[in-house]
């Protein structure tokens, strides 16, 4: 690729770190609303909950597919060592997702067996948030290779640190789920969740600064990288915006504007994103294997990415045009996707 003088594994890193973007972004509140489930005042208001995701849940995880797929395609090494890695809690991940997918389709035919659907739907947001960031937390850590082969053990993501990551991924998908819910309901619901989001923010911020604090502790390049000066001065912006949007978050929901709460969560989670870039980078295997080694033959990127170019637009245009086709508020006597 000299002759076009790009560098495709940039070029790679970028699409799939868009497409992992997107999918916590876009699945992160569909997956906070089956959080939130149980704790619904009632019935109704679990039917009217779940018809605000029904018509988009599903084009959401088309974004996960994007990352997975681009990885193996563009950085095979990545795959070969994180599979053996992470197999327990990917598998589990994915039958979580299989279950709460299943419930979408079975629950409002349901009549006796409802409640098992509601538990499926439940524990399966749940069981799959909890699950992502697990594998966040050991992605953190880093994992025991030698050479390009992974040499640890099968629980290594097991620890202190991931568990801290998989309840704050809990608390941020129900953060943004809630503030979907305000954005999307009216009355009742909208009520309810605008109750609980000022806790919601209270359990985030206190996880963000939990795995900010423990983050430098695990590796001194990350402390070296954060806490080194001009670094301190061209980072600062990362904590110190998230601490006005939390305020801002606040100030919206005092006032009750339905869609900014809703902002405010897809900015919080934008700002961690770029923290975790700014102490992981260049590295995508913790903590010594970059992108540059990682990735597969520039002719098999190039391939690749002649593909994912005519994917992403399409992947882009029916997401807006779901979006658009179900916009609006949801009430009780709505009639949705089902």
């Amino acid at each position: 690729m000299e002759e076009l003088n790009v560098d495709l594994t940039l070029v790679w890193a970028a699409i799939i770190a868009f497409g992992v973007f997107m999918y916590v972004l876009m699945d992160g509140f569909d997956l906070g609303v089956g959080i939130l489930f149980p704790f619904a005042p009632d019935e109704a208001a679990r039917d009217t909950m779940m018809n605000t995701v029904a018509p988009v849940w599903d084009g959401n995880q088309t974004w996960l597919v994007l990352g997975g797929a681009g990885l193996l395609g563009a950085f095979p090494l990545v795959y070969s060592i994180l599979l053996p890695a992470l197999y327990l809690p990917i598998l589990f991940m994915l039958i979580a997702l299989i279950f709460r997918g299943v419930a979408f389709e079975f629950r409002f035919k349901a009549k006796q067996s409802k409640w098992l659907w509601d538990i499926s739907f439940t524990g399966g947001s749940m069981l799959a948030t909890f699950m992502q960031g697990v594998i966040l937390g050991a992605f953190i850590q880093g994992f025991e290779v030698e050479g390009t082969r992974f040499v640890g053990g099968g629980f290594d993501w097991l620890t202190p640190f991931s568990m801290l990551t998989g309840f704050g991924l809990m608390a941020g998908y129900s953060l943004i789920g809630c503030s979907w819910i305000i954005l999307k309901t009216k009355d009742e619901v909208r009520d309810w969740a605008y109750a609980r989001a000022p806790l919601l923010l209270a359990l985030v911020l206190l996880f963000i600064a939990l795995v900010s604090l423990w983050t430098p502790l695990m590796r001194e390049a990350i402390a070296t990288r954060w806490f080194s000066f001009p670094n301190l001065l061209y980072f600062a912006p990362v904590p110190l915006v998230t601490v006005g949007l939390a305020l801002l978050m606040i100030r919206a929901i005092r006032l009750r504007e339905d869609g900014l709460p809703f902002v405010c969560s897809l900015g919080l989670f934008v700002l961690c994103y770029t923290g975790l870039a700014i102490s992981l980078w260049p590295n995508v295997i913790q903590p010594d294997i970059s992108l540059w080694d990682a990735a597969s033959s520039p002719g098999s990127q190039l391939f690749l990415l002649l593909g994912v170019l005519f994917v992403i637009p399409i992947i882009l245009g029916y997401t807006t045009w779901a979006y658009w086709v179900f916009r609006g508020k949801v009430t009780r006597d709505s009639v949705g996707y089902h």
